[in-house]
């Protein structure tokens, strides 16, 4: 067995860990915010270095060995810089006003299952698909 097949199911099990993650947080959702701020850094922190995991190895590979897919990572690469941006404005927001944070948070909730939906439906079918060739890309799960 090739040590990247069910790639894509790993793909699922860690987006389903981050949902899980922005749940607690939405329901820690505390009137002093630290434990949130805590929380919400760490989230953030996992978010960022599982997107950058994909648009430096796993979308790279994916765009060489489906080409039709090209269109598509770079809607999804698109994304994670916008998830980006909402990420930065909540660890702002982390230790503020509890609404703000709130609705920032609820922010963050729907970019992230919109496009955590759109890449499951587009890709892990090819990604259950890759061999590893030997070359070690993609050898790292998604984190």
């Amino acid at each position: 067995m090739s040590r990247l097949q069910g790639f894509g199911n790993q793909l699922l099990a860690f987006h389903d860990q981050l949902r899980d993650q922005i749940d607690v947080l939405r329901e820690q959702d505390a009137p002093d915010g630290k434990d949130l701020l805590t929380h919400c850094l760490a989230f953030c922190g996992a978010l960022t270095r599982h997107h950058t995991g994909e648009d430096d190895g796993a979308f790279m590979v994916l765009a060489e060995e489906y080409p039709e897919l090209r269109p598509v990572l770079e809607e999804l690469a698109r994304d994670h810089l916008i998830i980006a941006q909402a990420l930065q404005r909540l660890e702002k927001l982390a230790a503020l006003d509890p609404a703000e944070r709130k609705r920032e948070l609820d922010t963050v909730a729907a970019l992230m299952e919109t496009h955590f939906t759109y890449e499951e439906r587009k890709l892990v079918t090819a990604l259950n698909a890759l061999d590893d060739d030997g070359t070690g890309r993609l050898a790292l799960p998604f984190r």
